[in-house]
């Protein structure tokens, strides 16, 4: 009776905050804009975005393995720090994320638009202005910049509890560096990279801000159109019904790449 009593703020807030909205959503969705009767037309219109729903995966999915490429060693090099060193690298990763979202990306607009800080530069020497903004390139720039630290944290927290006598271990049996790499660490660290790939990848395929500021006309994605439909279409039925497809998308990408992780707290097999 005591457990039950305690997970009732947890219960109320789930209630509050993820199950009543979900509800409101699926009302939307299956119901007419006009008259409010159940219809199937929403979801049916879905396949007319299907192009867009692929080119926000697709970025997304670029997004997410850029950040892993760049953050694992920004991670595993914070890992092998001292405590002292680990608390302030650990604090420039964090200190972008107390700018506002708004401010970090307008920066870089600043500086990749075509009389910006970058190009000014690129004039000043006698070169061309570069085509630098308003391209997929720029708006997977945006995200990479504005997602990364959600990639470092989890890996930095794995990585960081990795039992060092596995290492000295292998390094004991003969393994060299590449090898330590390949059968200690890279396996034991697999849910850190599981879990920061999802927190990349699910805030990058609902992005709508990036895209709009360092996009062109032709990259729009999902959150671009589920936006327009709020604000601008003004049908919130439609707008329900994309908000529901990306949630499946998510659903499913996410069950995906839990398929490559463990039941393993800690981490995968150890395999030299």
């Amino acid at each position: 009776m005591r457990s039950k009593l305690l997970a009732a703020p947890y219960l109320l807030w789930m209630a509050l905050f993820a199950i009543i909205p979900l509800c409101v959503v699926l009302y939307f969705a299956f119901t007419d804009f006009y008259t409010g009767a159940f219809t199937l037309a929403n979801i049916i219109k879905l396949a007319d975005y299907l192009p867009i729903f692929a080119k926000s995966v697709w970025l997304a999915l670029i997004s997410s393995v850029i950040c892993l490429i760049i953050g694992y060693p920004v991670a595993y090099y914070i890992a092998g720090r001292s405590p002292l060193w680990q608390r302030l690298l650990y604090m420039l990763v964090m200190l972008p994320m107390c700018m506002s979202f708004l401010l970090r990306t307008m920066a870089w607009v600043a500086m990749l638009e075509d009389t910006g800080i970058i190009n000014s530069v690129v004039k000043a020497i006698g070169l061309q202005p570069l085509p630098l903004i308003r391209n997929d390139a720029a708006v997977i720039l945006g995200m990479v910049y504005n997602y990364l630290p959600y990639m470092i944290m989890p890996l930095y927290t794995v990585i960081m509890k990795i039992d060092r006598s596995l290492i000295e271990a292998a390094q004991d049996l003969g393994c060299n560096s590449s090898q330590v790499f390949r059968g200690v660490i890279l396996p034991l660290s697999l849910p850190g990279i599981i879990s920061g790939f999802t927190m990349v990848f699910v805030p990058a395929i609902s992005t709508f801000y990036i895209s709009q500021k360092l996009g062109s006309p032709g990259t729009t994605l999902i959150g671009d159109v589920i936006e327009s439909q709020f604000k601008t279409a003004y049908n919130p039925n439609l707008g329900a019904a994309l908000s529901l497809g990306l949630m499946v998308i998510v659903f499913i990408c996410v069950a995906i790449m839990n398929r490559f992780s463990t039941d393993d707290d800690e981490g995968g097999v150890v395999t030299l």
